[in-house]
């Protein structure tokens, strides 16, 4: 992994600063300690900081073409690389380094903007062609790797961080209120937008071309329309279990020592058993846990046994918790209320000091429908079908509320309003205890139902989790978390080719019934025990809960009621609010929340800001 940034004047007299590229390649130096470098041409300028993983020796960037016309930086890994090498070989470029990054030099010169989609793999590059004049760059498809960027009057500029970019001194530190209303929301900011005004994000499977002082965004790659494939449920298991094998194998290339993340969930727990099925040796796995009923250090240890890794295991106080919620925050970069990023931070520096790369299971929910939530929504779009039933509801609401409270908030109430995501904090009806929205109602969620009008419920549900949550809060948790521990984090259900097979499959093999990810476990039944297979989904859960009734009740307060945080944005009576009523209630997913946002306003911005 690596970190990268840049600067283009749309002026070609303006020169780019050393020292500007420089403070903003520093910021980020988490993200590549092994190497770095800066490559300047008049108003154009790149920084780069390199973790080493393939050709140690051979991948320094900036890297230049053979001529000297084009300039990359080049964040990720390209999985098929070899394959597009022995292809650009053929087609006569030479090479000079056995570097991924090197053929994606050699894929511009032969493909121009198509090359991205000839591209497996997760990656945000950017480059400069001094023939075409052009500034191109790209995202990976599902958002794997970040790249933000400010497209000011007189400049561009971009980064892998945002604490990079706003090294920048062009670029502004002020609040978006939309980006606030979504953060309360839930729990993150959603692509294109950031927290910070004109500060965006290039979304998940977009490039872009900046020319003549003029930027151009454009997407090159879509989920498979069209119905789904017929396909029985033998040859499906077969044609995915062959399909992962070949994806394994690409993930598992690596020139450092290699391991991965296990829960003790069926996610991590299939990539661990599948590194064994294809005959990964000296398996090395890590999990975090508590000394606390939320643990799932017993169920990690039944895999790493039944597997037969070399299993490590870390457990948790509350005291570490508030002593390194600050670094956490600064390094997630925009504010992202998710809790789970307090043991993967832990989980990533004990897995650095004995690997520098580690697989994991992100995606395998959102692809294969795993979530409790899609059979749940499913029956209730079911049930709002039946003639007369929605009325009846509201009937026995009317006359019973107390009995029949949760029926208000489903039955006749359309998906698009009962289920938002899962990242969900602040509902609509709870919003105004700490903060009024600044305009309208912000519509990213609809607008993403909207593209997927044709698909089941719960197909629609997943459309949504994976252009939202697993893009702006799994994969930024992920990344950042990794990252900050300079480890390499590799997703291999989100590889391309597996998520157009899953999406392309059945229904009803991804989900029966309330049985969620049908195919996945009929895949894996003869490689993991039962009891894991089946088991409910637990995630990295942390007991927030109890901490902030007990051993947190006064950080929290405190931090949140002190001037120079989110007491200049929210209001005041609101947040002692939500704090005392989580004695009664379980209001820690807003606090968690709150508090990030908190320490995310007291690094990032200046005292006072107005929110627009």
């Amino acid at each position: 992994m690596c970190g990268i940034n840049g600067i283009l004047h749309h002026d070609p007299s303006r020169p780019v600063e050393a020292r500007v590229i420089e403070r903003m390649r520093a910021a980020q130096v988490h993200r590549g300690p092994d190497d770095s470098g800066a490559w300047i041409h008049q108003n154009v300028g790149f920084g780069f900081n390199r973790l080493s993983i393939i050709d140690l020796s051979g991948g320094h960037q900036p890297m230049l073409s053979e001529d000297g016309a084009i300039c990359l930086v080049f964040n990720g890994e390209i999985y098929n690389f070899q394959e597009l090498r022995a292809e650009l070989s053929q087609q006569g470029h030479r090479f000079r380094t056995k570097s991924d990054t090197e053929v994606i030099l050699c894929a511009w010169q032969q493909w121009g903007e198509q090359c991205v989609t000839k591209l497996r793999g997760m990656f945000a590059f950017v480059l400069w062609d001094e023939r075409q004049r052009i500034l191109f760059g790209a995202r990976d498809r599902f958002g794997i790797k970040p790249l933000y960027y400010w497209a000011g009057e007189q400049s561009f500029a971009f980064a892998s961080e945002l604490k990079s970019l706003l090294e920048f001194p062009d670029v502004p530190r002020k609040l978006d209120g939309t980006a606030l209303e979504q953060f309360l929301r839930h729990r993150y900011v959603l692509a294109p937008r950031t927290i910070l005004e004109g500060v965006r994000k290039i979304p998940p499977a977009h490039s872009f071309v900046v020319a003549n002082g003029r930027f151009r965004l454009q997407r090159y790659w879509s989920l498979p329309e069209g119905p789904a494939r017929k396909v029985s449920e033998r040859d499906a298991v077969e044609e995915f279990r062959h399909l992962t094998d070949e994806t394994m194998r690409l993930h598992l290339i690596s020139d450092v020592p290699l391991g991965a993340f296990l829960s003790g969930g069926l996610d991590s727990s299939a990539v661990v058993a599948w590194m064994k099925r294809i005959g990964t040796a000296d398996i090395k796995t890590f999990t975090v846990g508590y000394d606390s009923p939320e643990s799932e250090l017993p169920y990690a240890k039944r895999v790493a046994e039944h597997v037969g890794t070399d299993h490590h295991a870390l457990v948790l106080t509350p005291e570490r918790f508030r002593d390194l919620l600050p670094k956490i925050v600064w390094h997630m970069d925009e504010p992202v209320g998710d809790e789970a990023s307090l043991p993967l931070y832990f989980l990533s520096e004990f897995a650095k000091s004995k690997v520098s790369v580690v697989l994991s299971g992100e995606g395998s929910d959102e692809i294969f429908l795993g979530y409790e939530a899609y059979p749940w929504h499913t029956e209730i779009s079911k049930r709002n079908a039946i003639p007369g039933l929605p009325l009846a509801a509201r009937l026995a609401y009317a006359l019973f509320p107390n009995r029949f409270q949760s029926l208000r908030t489903v039955l006749g109430v359309p998906l698009e309003t009962r289920y938002q995501g899962l990242g969900q904090v602040f509902r609509t009806t709870e919003l105004p205890e700490v903060f009024d929205p600044p305009g309208d109602f912000d519509r990213s969620i609809s607008a993403l139902y909207d593209a997927c009008k044709r698909k089941e419920a719960a197909e629609r549900m997943s459309f949504v989790d994976m252009n939202s949550w697993l893009p702006d809060d799994l994969l930024v948790k992920a990344d950042r978390m990794t990252m900050a521990a300079s480890l390499e984090l590799r997703v291999p259900f989100l590889d391309h080719r597996i998520v157009e097979f899953a999406w392309q499959l059945p229904l009803s093999l991804k989900m029966d019934g309330y049985n969620v990810k049908h195919i996945l476990k009929r895949s894996v039944a003869d490689m993991l025990p039962q009891e894991i297979i089946q088991r409910e989904k637990m995630g990295f859960p942390v007991p927030l809960k109890s901490w902030f009734r007990e051993e947190l009740t006064s950080y929290a307060q405190e931090t949140l009621l002190s001037q120079g945080g989110v007491t200049d944005f929210l209001k005041r009576d609101g947040l002692r609010s939500v704090c005392e009523a989580h004695q009664t209630q379980d209001r820690s997913r807003h606090i968690y929340a709150l508090l990030v946002l908190d320490q995310w306003c007291r690094h990032f911005l200046h005292p006072a800001q107005s929110v627009k």
